[in-house]
């Protein structure tokens, strides 16, 4: 675990978001103070914090929607300042966002949703694109027949699924995921964890997530960083987390939610060692 205040001002190609000394102020609001973070290439990395701490407004910033007032953003060795719209566009195209309520166009069906990067950034023909959609669309869990289906007849987790398909839909190197599970009920979140690993496993992108859920981050997140008073506090993995005693760290592990996201995951992890064991031994055995 490390403190992310300890970043150097040097760029390093293990990874893919580097932030040096972002200062952010709206009027007399100051929301980050000196914020320096480091996302290593191919981590699940997720940004937590309380109400107001800056966690939005950071990846706004990543994903070129927001400028800070001062210092460095560095993403996929290009930095971000010194981009015109052209290389802001193709830029654009190496990453994916999943907005946290879909951002899905309300007049598009999702297939048409999710092949408009195409039809922006491509010059493939409509079949072409119809066709990737549609396989975009059932590598997201989601039944063939949702492809002619308007946002408004989703439920929350079939709009989560169709947005995340749209992220994916170019293939991205760097994929952003805002609150993934917000407002899905406990068995709609679990598909949406096991559907992270199982992409990331498959596409090994690297992604960046905004999230408040303690499954999802003890489940599926590598590294975590904290945010708090403007700054990083700290930043490592959930385990490493739990050791420190600041108290902004620990609201994500003393209470009743925490403690039983903490069990969950050991109890996960453990039996995900028994089947690879086992199926390690069941290999070996004479046929």
């Amino acid at each position: 675990m490390r403190s992310e205040n300890a970043t150097t001002d040097t760029i390093n190609d293990d990874y893919v978001i580097q932030m040096k000394h972002i200062c952010t102020r709206f009027g007399d609001k100051v929301v980050h103070d000196s914020v320096d973070l480091q996302v290593r290439r191919g981590d699940i990395f997720a940004i937590v914090g309380g109400s107001g701490s800056g966690k939005s407004t950071l990846l706004r910033e990543m994903i070129l929607l927001h400028k800070p007032d001062s210092g460095s953003v560095n993403i996929l060795g290009t930095e971000l300042a010194d981009l015109n719209d052209t290389q802001a566009n193709e830029l654009r195209q190496r990453c994916g966002v999943m907005f946290q309520k879909g951002g899905l166009f309300g007049t598009l069906t999702v297939s048409e949703n999710i092949g408009l990067p195409l039809r922006e950034h491509s010059d493939l023909d409509d079949a072409t694109i119809n066709q990737i959609a549609l396989w975009k669309l059932e590598q997201t869990g989601l039944h063939p027949e949702s492809a002619t289906l308007y946002p408004a007849e989703l439920s929350g987790g079939m709009l989560k699924r169709a947005a995340m398909a749209r992220a994916l839909v170019l293939d991205p190197e760097l994929l952003f995921l805002d609150e993934p599970t917000a407002g899905l009920d406990p068995t709609s979140a679990d598909g949406i964890d096991a559907l992270i690993l199982q992409l990331h496993a498959v596409y090994r992108p690297t992604i960046v997530m905004i999230t408040h859920d303690l499954d999802l981050l003890w489940q599926v997140t590598q590294h975590v960083a904290v945010l708090g008073g403007g700054k990083v506090i700290a930043s490592g993995s959930m385990a490493e987390l739990s050791q420190l005693p600041n108290p902004i760290i620990r609201e994500y592990f003393d209470g009743a939610r925490g403690r039983a996201a903490q069990l969950q995951a050991a109890h996960l992890s453990h039996s995900r060692t028994n089947v690879a064991h086992d199926t390690k031994v069941d290999a070996w055995k004479p046929k």
